[in-house]
Parts: C-alpha cells; sequence; structure tokens
C-alpha cells in the first residue's frame, strides 16, 4: 500500500471522528427532545413530538418571540457591522494615512476586552438612555462586538483586490464612494456574504449582554430564554429545553447549509495572495 494511501485512510479515519465527536451533543439533544423522558436509555422511553407541541404552541414560553427576537437583532447588527467594516477595510487598505496599521491593531485590542468587564457601564449607559429592554440596547453593543472581527476579514479580502481598478475609476471621475459601491463591493460580494454570516451568528449565539439589558420576552433573545427557562416553570423540563434548543438552531443551520460554499469561498479568498 502507497504512502499516499495510507495519508489518505488516516485523514478519512481522522475526519470521521472528528465528525462524529461533533455530533454526538447534536444527536443527544436531538433523542432527548424526542423522547418522553430525560433518561434516552430507560425502558420506559418512547418516541414522541411532544415536547416540541408544546413549546411551539405554548403562549407562556414566548419561543417563537425569542426566536424572531434573536433574527431580527442579529440580521440587523450584522448588517451595520459590516457596512461600518467595510467602509473601515476600504480606507485602510486604499487611503495612505499615517496610523493605518496601528487603528487594526488598536481595533483588535479593544476587542479582546471580556464581555464581563464591559458590562457594568453598558447597563448604566443603557439606563441613562432608557433603552434597557429595547432592541436598541442590543443593536448598538452588539455591532460594536462583532465590528473588529467584520473588519479584520474584509481587510484580508480587500487587500487582495487590485488597486488598479481604483485608479481606472478615479481617471473616468468616479469619487470614492462611488468606487466602493461600483466597484469594489461588486467585487468583494463572496467577503462580504460571509463576513455578514460570521457575524450574523456570532450576534445570534450572544448570551451576556441580552440577559443583562433585557427584562423579558419583548426583547429577550433565544439563548437566555433557554437559560432561563428553568426558572419560569421552578423545574427543569429537558425535553422542552432540548426541543427549544433544537429549534433554536435551525436559522443558523439553514444559512450555513445555503450559503456554504460562499462562506468558504469569501473565507479562502482572502486568505491568500493571488
Amino acid at each position: 500500500m502507497s504512502e499516499e494511501r495510507v495519508m489518505s485512510i488516516i485523514s478519512g479515519v481522522g475526519i470521521a471522528g472528528m465528525t462524529l465527536f461533533c455530533l454526538i451533543p447534536v444527536g443527544y439533544i436531538i433523542a432527548v427532545s424526542l423522547s418522553s423522558t430525560p433518561d434516552i436509555f430507560s425502558q420506559s422511553m418512547s418516541v414522541t413530538g411532544q415536547n416540541y407541541a408544546d413549546v411551539l404552541t405554548s403562549e407562556n414560553l414566548h419561543v417563537l418571540a425569542y426566536l424572531r427576537n434573536s433574527v431580527v437583532i442579529s440580521l440587523i447588527s450584522a448588517v451595520c457591522a459590516v457596512f461600518i467594516a467595510a467602509l473601515a477595510a476600504y480606507a485602510i487598505t486604499r487611503m495612505p494615512f499615517p496610523g493605518r496599521m496601528f487603528l487594526l491593531f488598536a481595533v483588535l485590542a479593544m476587542s479582546m476586552f471580556p464581555q464581563i468587564s464591559l458590562i457594568n457601564y453598558l447597563f448604566k449607559l443603557m439606563t441613562d438612555l432608557g433603552w434597557i429592554n429595547t432592541y436598541p440596547a442590543l443593536i448598538l453593543p452588539y455591532s460594536a462586538w462583532i465590528l473588529p472581527l467584520s473588519l479584520w476579514i474584509l481587510v484580508s479580502y480587500f487587500v487582495q483586490i487590485p488597486h488598479d481598478l481604483d485608479r481606472a475609476a478615479l481617471v473616468d471621475g468616479c469619487t470614492r464612494l462611488q468606487i466602493l459601491r461600483r466597484i469594489i463591493f461588486p467585487v468583494a460580494a463572496p467577503g462580504l456574504l460571509a463576513t455578514f454570516l460570521l457575524a450574523f451568528i456570532f450576534a445570534f449565539n450572544e448570551f451576556m449582554f441580552a440577559l443583562t439589558l433585557t427584562t423579558d420576552f419583548h426583547v429577550r433573545t433565544i439563548p437566555v430564554g433557554i437559560a432561563l427557562f428553568q426558572g419560569i416553570h421552578g423545574e427543569t423540563p429537558w425535553g422542552q429545553i432540548m426541543a427549544v434548543s433544537a429549534i433554536s438552531v435551525v436559522p443558523v443551520i439553514i444559512l450555513a447549509v445555503v450559503f456554504q460554499r460562499r462562506i468558504i469561498q469569501g473565507l479562502t479568498r482572502g486568505a491568500v495572495k493571488g
């Protein structure tokens, strides 16, 4: 057996093992959500969809409201962050102003502050503004939180776009904004889409800000709704908790499956030169 064949088998076994390892928690969540008892190995266990029916139809659980809030807030936050990051990335990669790299690394350094160190000041700010338990209270910090990631991805992507396109457009009389809108954005569409999807996922999964800045189901997001499930009922309904957990990942799975090729294409094009 050739060395390439052996390496191919080892790689396949490793990939299969890692995939199985990652899917075990997902399989356990689905198994418990479809079980009549939390102990899926119990002899009295039977398969049922009652847990899903309960969480989707009950007016007291507000699962659909949590899911709607997460989608709306994450969508707006991702659009804002990617748009601001695109403007900043264009300026950093195209305009030779002093301190460009310092600015880029300063943004990265600020993103390293843990959320817990900022939440007290953020809560006071939102209280003074009267924004507690409103969409802006989450959209503003979410946009700032995912901005460094968006900026670094788009900088690595924009730097691969030839500067000759800008020079030709300037000769034709285009302004910088026209160049960005008519040339850079269309050329960088895969990178913009990949950045948007990653920003959306980051915002969708956020927990700390949503826990602190929301008070009820009108604005509360799905991660917080799942975490407080036990407190609402005074018990631990594991089947319903797992059903909500399975439902909450549906939007992310749909985005990942539909745009998987775009995500990989957008990230890999910005990762190599040429």
